[in-house]
């Protein structure tokens, strides 16, 4: 991929039985942003996925594997500050704005300053991302997927530790000859129906990468969809974004 590409790409490994029949093929909205400087989104990979540099927390689930990939065009834009009438001004953390989702049905902090992208990739029904201009190897993304009807709740994939541990161990590959990625569980709860799940890549010879996740579930009116909010950075600037891109995950919410 040439340099002055910009792409946000992401993999997904979801149960066949899983994905809702509904799930179409949409694609990325060229005229909802203006015409600006490409940036580029990455994650760390592992070595099955040498042609597809980013990895969603949705990759491993514990059953059969199954994969969507995409490529989208991710275009910065900017929007003015969006509050929410609950949350008053005086409520907001401090450099922080609410961005809310009214058709997708959820609200999130993000920095007032960071740029925003949105699209409808292949295989998801829809993907948003958040990221500081300057770094947008540090940022937030929100990842929809239709499910199944056998999936009703988060407790569907297990218990939030066999979930968690299913994830990073189906991402781990120190154990290769060479090592690959080296995958790490740091912490995991469930809260207000949310899994959230902290854990780390680091692939040989290249700085750790730090993850946050908060995976729900909702539906729509017709199925249920599964929202995987995805925050990260790189070991090097975890004291300049670290706790900005945790507040933000942690303050994912379903309306």
């Amino acid at each position: 991929m040439a340099s002055g590409g910009s792409y946000l790409c992401a993999q997904s490994h979801l149960p066949r039985s899983s994905i809702s029949s509904s799930t179409t093929t949409a694609s990325f909205n060229h005229t909802a942003f203006p015409k600006s400087r490409n940036h580029r989104v990455v994650c760390c990979k592992n070595e099955e996925q040498d042609t597809n540099p980013c990895s969603s927390v949705q990759q491993h689930l514990g059953y059969e594997r199954r994969r969507f990939m995409f490529e989208v065009p991710f275009m910065a834009c900017s929007f003015p500050a969006i509050v929410s009438a609950a949350l008053a001004e005086n409520d907001l953390p401090d450099g922080f704005r609410t961005y809310i989702d009214d058709v997708n049905k959820f609200k999130i902090l993000i920095p007032q300053d960071w740029q925003v992208g949105t699209g409808e990739p292949n295989g998801f029904k829809s993907i948003s991302a958040f990221y500081p201009e300057e770094d947008t190897a540090s940022n937030v993304s929100i990842a929809i997927t239709g499910l199944g009807p056998d999936f009703t709740r988060m407790e569907s994939f297990g218990k939030v530790d066999e979930f968690a541990e299913s994830l990073v161990g189906g991402l781990d590959r120190s154990w290769q000859r060479p090592p690959g990625v080296a995958a790490k569980l740091i912490d995991c709860k469930s809260s207000k129906g949310l899994y959230f799940i902290n854990y780390s890549l680091q692939n040989p010879g290249e700085s750790c990468r730090y993850l946050f996740s908060a995976i729900g579930m909702a539906s729509n009116g017709w199925y249920n969809r599964l929202y995987t909010v995805t925050g990260q950075y790189t070991e090097d600037v975890s004291e300049k974004y670290g706790s900005k891109i945790q507040k933000a995950v942690g303050s994912f919410r379903f309306i």
